[in-house]
């Protein structure tokens, strides 16, 4: 294959790609979910989608375009990462260590990326930030969820959801991650804290709460509390729930209307039904396990039931300290039973779904120009030649913004 002409910048962020040999679209059509088109072309205004479809078929570009050959490979949707943790200070390459050699996976663990996160500057966390984002976009992330957690104050929190909307409008306020440690046998009263001081400065910062429903952090009543007052305050809901065993995560994240419910690894059949008659998105966090070793979710069950997947990153240093979605992609297929189109498509639509936006995670009309040029003739490559570099070029908004090789 030839390389892809360089082509100029356009400030407007106007180009023509062209001589795509695979065009996943995520418009279904004729069964095909990814909405596939062979030998493509995707044209782009002012940074969205104007039209995309068959190369012969192409109406006129005009003057201004940049026009980018892409020597019959493969263009999908940026991918839409619902789930990361980008906010943090130091690392916990030690715990991992201990983990591999034996020890279990304890929610517990956050409490020392708390203590790192506090005793960093705001520059510090800035720099680190940025440099994660920047991580993302050159392995095709062009849409990334951020959440605060490793504060558990009221200022390190306000800072981290002011420093993640700097980068990002889908900022999520996870105060209730766990208790914090001062409030040590007190989580009733660190829960009043969430709810009231801490929730009224982190609000103008983020769109969405999110409280971690499980033995270790919040008990279900607990959430509850947390999440009602997140909505009472103009916030979509979202919850970490089911991760660590069976409990009430899911089932109130339901009962909520939450967006999503993320890690899903340890579902009852009651659950499966409850999600699968609900608009709430099951994301699935397979680098979680990849990490810590505990059973990968079964994703063929849901999908059986008829429950909408995502799949997202958990990007953070305990659990899942990887940013790469071609990775979850790999891993979804080879561990939890999905597709390779199954998981392209919840990796971008199905993120799109877990945070309720229709402007990304698809290549059509009206939708953000997000697109990613693999190195490869087809998605299917992304699951079947797993840790190689395939993310050849990444437009954001129609600009360039990862790889341009």
């Amino acid at each position: 294959m030839s390389a892809p002409a360089p082509g100029g910048i356009s400030p407007a962020g106007d180009l023509l790609l062209t001589n795509i040999g695979e065009l996943t679209t995520n418009v279904a059509v004729d069964g095909d979910p990814c909405g596939t088109v062979q030998g493509a072309a995707v044209l782009v205004r002012g940074g969205h989608v104007v039209w995309a479809g068959p190369s012969d078929r192409v109406p006129d570009a005009g003057g201004g375009v940049d026009v980018v050959d892409a020597g019959g490979r493969a263009v999908i949707p940026g991918f839409v990462d619902s789930h990361t943790h980008l906010v943090f200070g130091g690392d916990r390459a030690a715990e991992f260590a201990a983990r591999m050699a034996g020890e279990p996976y304890a929610a517990g663990g956050i409490r020392t990326t708390v203590a790192a996160t506090r005793a960093a500057s705001e520059d510090e966390l800035r720099q680190r930030l940025r440099a994660f984002v920047g991580e993302c976009r050159s392995q095709g992330t062009t849409t990334l969820e951020i959440k605060t957690g490793y504060g558990l104050d009221v200022a390190t929190e306000t800072r981290l959801a002011r420093l993640a909307a700097e980068v990002t409008d889908e900022v999520t306020f996870l105060g209730a991650h766990v208790v914090a440690p001062e409030f040590a046998g007190r989580a009733d009263d660190y829960v009043d804290l969430v709810v009231g001081p801490m929730l009224d400065a982190v609000a103008p910062h983020a769109r969405w709460v999110d409280v971690f429903c499980e033995a270790g952090a919040f008990t279900p009543a607990q959430s509850r509390r947390v999440l009602e007052a997140g909505r009472a305050k103009g916030l979509g809901i979202r919850v970490h729930g089911n991760q660590l065993g069976y409990g009430a995560g899911a089932a109130l994240a339901v009962a909520m209307g939450a967006a999503a419910v993320d890690h899903c690894t340890f579902l009852t059949d009651d659950d499966v039904i409850a999600l699968a008659g609900s608009e709430t998105v099951a994301t699935l966090l397979p680098g979680v396990e990849f990490s810590t070793r505990q059973p990968y979710p079964d994703a063929r069950r849901l999908l059986a039931a008829g429950v909408t997947l995502a799949l997202a990153s958990d990007c953070n240093p305990g659990s899942s300290f990887t940013s790469s979605m071609p990775l979850m992609i790999a891993l979804a297929v080879r561990e939890m039973g999905m597709t390779p189109a199954e998981a392209v498509w919840a990796a971008t639509a199905g993120g799109a779904r877990a945070l309720r936006r229709t402007d990304v995670g698809v290549i059509e009309p009206g939708a953000k120009a997000d697109l990613v040029l693999l190195d490869a003739p087809s998605r299917v490559h992304l699951a079947y030649r797993p840790g190689v570099p395939l993310v050849r070029r990444v437009w954001k908004d129609g600009l360039i913004a990862g790889p341009t090789g």
